[in-house]
């Protein structure tokens, strides 16, 4: 059988400042967006012969352009942020798959969360960066 071998980096409920949706009067306006992020690298940028940030998948830079994206407009809809996410997330060839996940809560009553989560493969980021 085949080892296969892989690393991730994982980001998780990151509170998003972002303005998504359109509400009437009595419609439950959910208080936080809440991101998951899985991105998959190379095993080569997580086992290292030596300390240093050139040798590692530098995460920050895309945390920054995240946010950046959340808070740039108002959107109809989570899954355009999640667009905008994922050709961000593309624009590192070191990606070879990501799941993006975004969910807001409360959806009723104080309760309950709904999200919408993506998941790419390598042909589908080839895709992206491409178009």
């Amino acid at each position: 059988m085949k080892q296969v071998s892989s690393a991730v980096i994982e980001l998780r409920d990151l509170h998003l400042e972002t303005n998504i949706g359109t509400y009437g009067p009595s419609d439950t306006k959910p208080d936080v967006h809440i991101l998951d992020l899985t991105l998959g690298i190379s095993v080569n940028q997580v086992v290292i012969a030596q300390d240093g940030m050139e040798h590692v998948f530098d995460y920050d830079p895309l945390v920054t352009e995240i946010d950046r994206l959340a808070e740039d407009v108002h959107y109809d809809t989570q899954e355009r942020l999640i667009t905008r996410i994922a050709s961000a997330c593309a624009a590192y060839p070191a990606i070879q798959f990501m799941e993006i996940c975004l969910k807001k809560s409360p959806v009723r009553s104080g309760t309950g969360s709904l999200g919408v989560r993506l998941k790419l493969d390598e042909a589908a980021i080839t895709a992206l960066r491409s178009g």
